[in-house]
Parts: structure tokens; C-alpha cells; sequence
């Protein structure tokens, strides 16, 4: 046991090798709100900005927005929507639809320990805070997701008229004259998401719980194979939260790491598809074609498909793509040989395994799926209730 803490401080070190590293000193303090005793076992306490303390109103009101759907401009989708509790809060689609029936271009990151996510998004490392995350979703054109761009005085009126969000709104933010404003609602919307923490899964019963017996023996084996040089699943899929792209009050520095894992290379010029090649986008430069955030492992088994556009269909067929060390994509406009990627990431490379073992490290990653998450009522809809 003790081995594996110390191949998960490993793993949060050597990730920032190999890959683009950006980080800075935390301006942010833990929410008085968050205490530690309330955390699952082995887990800090999340950043939360000065001025957006948590509070439970706040929290309650987050959450009815969350999955209130007049949070569309056509009153058609939630949040909720494309973040479904049952499947860790992701939507179970290859590519998300947005509420105009948009395909986007690629799928609903989960929101599994989004407080601890140091840069948001699939491949923006601008997006820092979930406050300045939710304006997106919101007001975002390209792709169209909620569709409330023009339409933010209807939306104010939408919750202003409702029967209970003028006193929920006036709670959470008592010293605002107009409380109900763009603002708070993205304010209460982060509040509720700094609450989807989820620690509880027979790997953390087993590691933090003192309890021998809460994972099996072939995800015991599954778990030596996860934290092996041999497989170096680990460097980018470490720490407490499974990901090199965390931070807490525990940070120095957040850390925010970017990794091409060779899911493509078009004609062997290390592209990705158009629209979609992760922080080339932003930066427009060759190395970072296909770099893309590693997102947490927790609730793994349940967030299918796979990879920033869905392309890979399952648990084992992503054990495969890493054993090959990269995906060869044999015809149509995106063939090429992910194996050779110019800037593929050290960390992706060939590995075997028997049959077996292949068995163990799946039953590992289905060790990581915490049902008390999946199901907590505190999480659910409020609107189902009534």
C-alpha cells in the first residue's frame, strides 16, 4: 500500500516531463464551506475563489439550475443534459448535441472531481475557474450548446417569474441589490459543481479505507500493472484525482499537462482532423497538434466512449490503443499511423500484455467506479422530485 502512494506522488512528478507543462501559483483558498472531515479520505480540500465562497443555499440553488432546462434559450436542454449523474456526469455520446440539435466536435468531458481540474476543457488552458467555464456552454456560438447567446435579459426573466428562485437567488448573494444576474448564476452553478466530488470506490476503501478486502484480487494485480513502468499509465493518470491536471490546497503550483497520445497522424504530418486538434487550436503551433488533457480515470468504467471525440469504444479497446502504443487509422481521410506521431508524448509507447493481465487492469479500472456517487440523492435532480 505504501508502495502504491509513493508511485502516485511519482506519477505527479514525472508527468511533468514529456509533455507541455503550464503552471502558476494558486490565488485561491479552500471554501470555509469544505471542511475537511467531509472529504472522502486521502483527499484535500478543492481550490474555491475568494470571491465565490460556498455556502449551502448557494449549492441548492447551483443544483436547480443545473438541471433547471430553461437554462436554454428553447427550453429544450440542462446542463444536465450532456452531464448525466449515472454516467459521471458526461452524456454517454461520442459527440455531444447541443440544444439546437448541433453535433459538436467532440464529447462531454465528465465532471468527476471538477473542482481539482486546474484547466477546464478538453484542450483550453485559459478556462481556470467553472465560473468562467459555464459562460461557454451558455453563450458559446461555435458550437451551439444552451443557445442563450442574445437571449440573457429572457433568461433573467425566465428565473426572475419562477416561484422560488427570487428567494433562493436573495439567500445566496443577501447583500446584492439584484441578485438574480448573470453573475450569481454562473456563481451558483460552479458552487454546485465544487460539490461533485467523488472518493469512494473500492480502490479508495482498499488504499484510504483500511479495507483489504473491498477490491479483488485481480484488480489488486490490475493496480500493480496500472502503476508500472512497464504500462506508464500513471504518469499522466496519477494522484489522488487520476490526472496530471490537478490542484488543491495541498498545490504549490497548479499543475496542467497536455498529452498527444497518437490517436491520429494524417498522412504522417502529425495532424489531427480539422476543427479538432486539441491546443493547436489555440496556439496555432505544429508540436501541439493533437495535445490534449488527460481527464480523470475515477468513474472510468461508466463514461464510454472514449478519447476526446468518442472514437474508441470501450474500456479494452483503449488498453489496446496504449499497448500499441497509438492508433493506425488504415483509410479514409484520416489514415495514418498514431504509433508514429512526431510529437507523440514519451509516455505512450508499446507494451504487452497476456490475457490475463489485459482481464486485471480492466477489473482495476472498474475498481475506480464509486456507486455512492453515481446515486447520491444530493447530487440528483431536484425537478424529479416533484
Amino acid at each position: 500500500m505504501n508502495r502504491t502512494r509513493s508511485l502516485h506522488l511519482c506519477g505527479l512528478l514525472c508527468s511533468l516531463l514529456g509533455s507541455l507543462y503550464v503552471g502558476c501559483v494558486p490565488t485561491d483558498v479552500p471554501a470555509e464551506a469544505v471542511a475537511e472531515e467531509s472529504l472522502p479520505k486521502g483527499f484535500p480540500a478543492p481550490l474555491v475563489p475568494t470571491q465565490n465562497p460556498q455556502s449551502k443555499v448557494k449549492i441548492e440553488l447551483g443544483r436547480r439550475l443545473f438541471y433547471d432546462k430553461r437554462m436554454s434559450g428553447n427550453g429544450t436542454q440542462s446542463c444536465a443534459s450532456c452531464h448525466k449523474q449515472e454516467l459521471g456526469f458526461t452524456d454517454g455520446l461520442a459527440r455531444s448535441v447541443g440544444s439546437t440539435g448541433q453535433i459538436h466536435p467532440r464529447s462531454a468531458m465528465g465532471l468527476t472531481n471538477v473542482a481539482y481540474v486546474s484547466a477546464l476543457t478538453w484542450a483550453n488552458p485559459l478556462l481556470r475557474t467553472l465560473e468562467e467555464q459555464a459562460l461557454g456552454p451558455m453563450f458559446g456560438e461555435r458550437p451551439v450548446e444552451l443557445g442563450l447567446s442574445g437571449k440573457e435579459q429572457e433568461l433573467l426573466d425566465r428565473l426572475s417569474s419562477d416561484a422560488r428562485y427570487p428567494e433562493l437567488f436573495a439567500r445566496a448573494f443577501p447583500d446584492e441589490p439584484r441578485p438574480i444576474s448573470l453573475t450569481n448564476i454562473t456563481k451558483a452553478l460552479a458552487s454546485f459543481e465544487r460539490t461533485l466530488i467523488s472518493g469512494r470506490s473500492a480502490y479508495d476503501r482498499f488504499i484510504y479505507g483500511n479495507e483489504p478486502g473491498a477490491m479483488s484480487d485481480a484488480a489488486k494485480r490490475g493496480m500493480d500493472l496500472f502503476f508500472s513502468e512497464r504500462l506508464e499509465c500513471f504518469h499522466c493518470h496519477g494522484g489522488f484525482n487520476f490526472s496530471d491536471a490537478t490542484t488543491s490546497e495541498r498545490s504549490t503550483f497548479d499543475e496542467t499537462n497536455y498529452h498527444v497520445t497518437g490517436l491520429y497522424n494524417i498522412a504522417g504530418t502529425g495532424a489531427y482532423p480539422t476543427g479538432n486538434q486539441g491546443l493547436y487550436e489555440l496556439t496555432g503551433k505544429d508540436r501541439d497538434r493533437g495535445r490534449f488533457r488527460a481527464p480523470t480515470l475515477r468513474n472510468i468504467a461508466v463514461t464510454a466512449p472514449y478519447m476526446h471525440d468518442g472514437s474508441v469504444a470501450t474500456l479494452e479497446d483503449v488498453l489496446d490503443h496504449y499497448a500499441r502504443g497509438g492508433r493506425n487509422v488504415t483509410e479514409g481521410p484520416n489514415a495514418g499511423d498514431g504509433v508514429l506521431h512526431p510529437n507523440k508524448s514519451l509516455f505512450v509507447r508499446p507494451f504487452s500484455l497476456s490475457p490475463s493481465e489485459r482481464a486485471d487492469v480492466i477489473e482495476f479500472l472498474h475498481a475506480l467506479t464509486d456507486p455512492s456517487f453515481l446515486q447520491n440523492p444530493a447530487l440528483s435532480d431536484p425537478f424529479a422530485k416533484q
